[in-house]
C-alpha cells in the first residue's frame, strides 16, 4: 500500500537510483507527477539478460577494445560472442572495478582486494569506468521506460531534462569517493557540470537497505525506542548500520536515528569465492581439468556458494559433462566433489567479520538491539544466514530477511530514501577538524619538546604547528539541521595575503577521546577536503594592526562549519562578508 503524500512540485520529474555494486548492478526509478502519490519501480529488462522479472539484475563487468572504446558492458559483456572477441582480438574485460575507488589504505586487506579485482584498462582511470557504465546504465533505464509507459518516447520527453540521480556506494565512503563519482556523471555527460550538486545525491548503501526494510514492512515488527541492525551483504562490502525508530504520533509513521557508527568492511562474497579458487586451485593443480579452473570456480560462484549449508555433507561443483572424469582430485560425472568443511572455511573469515561487527555496534548502541535484518546479494546464502542467526541468538537477538529480492535492496531503497526521508539524525564515524597553530608555551613540556616547530606570525607572536582542533567529535549524534563551528583567524602582511583562504579539513581514525598532536599518529590522521573561498572583498576592508616594532599586519576572523546530518558531509567558511567556498577533495 502506497501512504506516502503526493508529490507537491509544480511540474514532473524523474529519479533515477543507480546501484552500481561490486558484481552486480540494479536500477530502480520513480516518476514524480504533481499531486499525485509516487511509486518505486525497478527497472527489470536489460539487454542480453536472459531472466528478467523483479529478481533481474546485471553484471558490473565492462569490455574495451584495443582503442580504449567501450564495446560490451553488463550480460552483454558475459555473453560468448565477446568471450571470443576478448580471445580474438584481445578486448579488455573489466569486473569488480567498483573497488578501485575504495579509500586509500596499506594493509594486508587491500592486498587480498588487489588479488581480487581486475587491473584498469591502459590509458583507463576508475572515474571512466564509472562514467561509461553509468552512461549503460541510464541507457538500460531510458529504453525500458519507454518501453513500460504508455506513449513511450512523447513520456521519456516530458522528464529526460528533469532527472535526478540517487548513487549508492558503500558506508566506508566519504566526500572524496562521492565527488569522483559525481565527476563520472559529469564526464559521462549525463548532467553539466554546473548541476551537479543540484542533481546527484548519495546515499549509504546501509541506509538505503534500511529504507528497503522499511518499504517490506520493518516498522511493523519494530518496538519504539528499540534498536535493530541492517546487515547489507554484498558482492564486495560489508555495510552494518544500526538504527532507532521514534514513532511520530499525529502521523502514525516511524522515523529513525542512528545509534551507532555505522561500519563497512570488505568481505563480501567475492571473498568467498576467491578463497574457494584457491582450493581448487591445489586440488586440481596436477589434473587434466586444471585449465578449467576459471569456469569450475564461476560455477562454484553461482550454484555451490549459494545451496552449501551443511559442513558434514560434501559439496559439489557441477561444471562439465557426464564423460568428465579424474577421481585422483574427486571430479566424476562432470562434478568435482568438495568436503563441507573446506568450504565452511571459504566462508569463516567473512561470517567472523559480521558477527564481529555485530557485537561491536550492540555494544556501542545507545539503545537494546532487538532484531537483525540480512539483505543484499550475499544474504541469499543458506550457510550465511544459518551461521549469522546463530550467532544472533546467542545475544537474544532475532534475525529476518525481507520476503522479497534481496538483491534489489540499494537500488529500491536509495529512491526511498529520496522520497521518504526515514532517517533524521547520524552518528558521526570519525573525528573532525582542522590543523592549527597555536601560541607557543615555553612551561609547557609538551611545547619545549617541539620547538623545532615554532615559527613567528605576522603580529610577532611565537607559535607552533602540528596540532589539532576537533570542531566535530566521533559517535556525536547529529540531526540534519546542526551546524558545528569553531572561529579561527588568519593573518597576513598584506590585503592581497588574505584575499584568497584555503582551509583543510582532517579525520582522524584513532583511539584518543581528544587527539592533540598531529605527529604522535601520523598515521591516523587524514585529509578529508579542502576548502577554498575569495575573500578578496573582506580583506579590502581590513584595518591594518600594528606590532609593537611598527610593522603592520591584517587579520581576518574566519568560522569552519560542518554539517553532517546528511550521507554527504558539507563544510563552509564564514566571515563578515559572505561568499562562496568551493570544496575540493584531493
Amino acid at each position: 500500500m502506497n501512504t506516502r503524500l503526493p508529490y507537491t512540485g509544480d511540474s514532473r520529474k524523474l529519479l533515477l537510483a543507480f546501484d552500481l555494486g561490486t558484481t552486480y548492478s540494479g536500477i530502480s526509478y520513480s516518476v514524480l507527477d504533481p499531486s499525485i502519490s509516487p511509486t518505486i519501480q525497478p527497472v527489470t529488462r536489460y539487454p542480453s539478460l536472459e531472466g528478467t522479472g523483479s529478481n533481474a539484475k546485471i553484471p558490473t563487468v565492462i569490455c574495451y577494445d584495443q582503442n580504449g572504446i567501450m564495446r560490451a558492458a553488463g550480460a552483454e559483456a558475459m555473453s560468448e560472442n565477446v568471450n571470443d572477441r576478448i580471445e580474438e582480438e584481445e578486448w579488455v574485460r573489466c569486473e569488480k572495478f567498483k573497488l578501485h575507488l575504495r579509500p586509500p589504505a596499506k594493509d594486508a586487506k587491500s592486498d587480498i582486494i588487489n588479488q581480487v579485482i581486475s587491473p584498469l584498462p591502459p590509458g583507463k582511470d576508475v572515474i571512466t569506468l564509472f562514467a561509461d557504465f553509468y552512461v549503460y546504465l541510464f541507457e538500460c533505464a531510458k529504453a525500458f521506460i519507454q518501453q513500460t509507459h504508455p506513449s513511450g518516447m512523447t513520456f521519456w520527453s516530458s522528464i529526460e531534462d528533469s532527472i535526478e540521480f540517487i548513487l549508492s556506494h558503500p558506508n566506508g565512503w566519504e566526500g572524496r569517493q562521492q565527488e569522483q563519482m559525481r565527476k563520472a556523471v559529469v564526464q559521462g555527460g549525463l548532467v553539466s557540470d554546473d548541476a551537479k550538486n543540484a542533481r546527484v545525491h548519495f546515499v549509504t548503501e546501509g541506509e538505503a537497505s534500511l529504507h528497503f526494510c522499511i518499504q517490506k514492512g520493518l516498522s511493523e515488527h519494530v518496538k519504539e525506542g528499540e534498536g535493530i541492525i541492517i546487515v547489507d551483504a554484498g558482492g564486495g562490502t560489508v555495510d552494518i548500520s544500526s538504527y532507532t525508530s521514534i514513532l511520530t504520533r499525529d502521523t502514525g509513521k516511524y522515523s529513525f536515528r542512528e545509534i551507532a557508527a555505522p561500519f563497512c568492511d570488505f568481505s563480501g562474497s567475492i571473498f568467498v569465492t576467491q578463497r574457494a579458487r584457491t582450493h581448487i586451485d591445489g586440488k586440481l593443480k596436477n589434473s587434466k581439468f586444471y585449465e578449467d579452473l576459471g569456469h569450475i570456480t564461476e560455477c562454484f560462484d553461482k550454484s555451490t556458494k549459494l545451496r552449501f549449508k551443511d559442513p558434514a555433507e560434501p559439496a559439489f561443483v557441477k561444471f562439465g559433462s557426464l564423460r568428465d572424469r579424474d577421481a585422483a582430485c574427486d571430479v566424476r560425472s562432470g562434478q568435482l566433489k568438495l568436503k563441507g568443511s573446506d568450504v565452511a572455511t571459504f566462508f569463516e573469515p567473512s561470517i567472523m567479520s559480521i558477527t564481529k561487527a555485530i557485537d561491536a555496534q550492540t555494544t556501542a548502541s545507545k539503545r537494546p538491539v532487538s532484531a537483525v535484518f540480512l539483505v543484499g546479494g550475499f544474504a541469499a546464502s543458506d550457510w550465511l544466514f544459518l551461521k549469522i542467526q546463530e550467532y544472533t541468538k546467542l545475544l537474544g537477538l532475532t534475525i529476518a530477511r525481507p520476503d522479497s529480492h534481496v538483491n534489489k535492496a540499494v537500488a529500491d531503497g536509495a529512491v526511498s530514501f529520496f522520497l521518504d526521508h526515514a532517517v533524521t539524525a547520524r552518528v558521526s564515524p570519525y573525528n573532525y577538524g582542522v590543523p592549527v597553530c597555536k601560541a607557543f608555551d615555553g612551561l609547557d613540556t609538551e611545547h619545549i619538546s617541539r620547538r623545532a616547530q615554532m615559527f613567528v606570525d605576522p603580529s610577532g607572536v611565537r607559535r607552533l604547528a602540528g596540532q589539532y582542533d576537533v570542531i566535530l567529535a566521533k559517535d556525536i549524534l547529529v540531526s540534519e539541521e546542526t551546524e558545528f563551528s569553531r572561529g579561527y583567524s588568519r593573518l597576513g602582511r598584506s590585503v592581497s595575503d588574505l584575499s584568497t583562504i584555503t582551509t583543510s579539513i582532517w579525520r582522524y581514525n584513532g583511539e584518543k577521546e581528544h587527539p592533540k598532536w598531529i605527529d604522535l599518529e601520523n598515521d591516523k590522521y587524514s585529509i578529508l577536503c579542502r576548502i577554498t573561498a575569495d575573500t578578496s572583498v573582506a580583506a579590502k576592508s581590513l584595518k591594518a594592526q600594528r606590532r609593537p616594532d611598527g610593522t603592520s599586519y591584517y587579520r581576518l576572523n574566519i568560522s569552519v562549519i560542518m554539517l553532517f546530518g546528511m550521507t554527504e558531509l558539507k563544510a563552509q567558511l564564514a566571515w563578515v562578508e559572505d561568499g562562496p567556498a568551493q570544496v575540493i577533495y584531493d
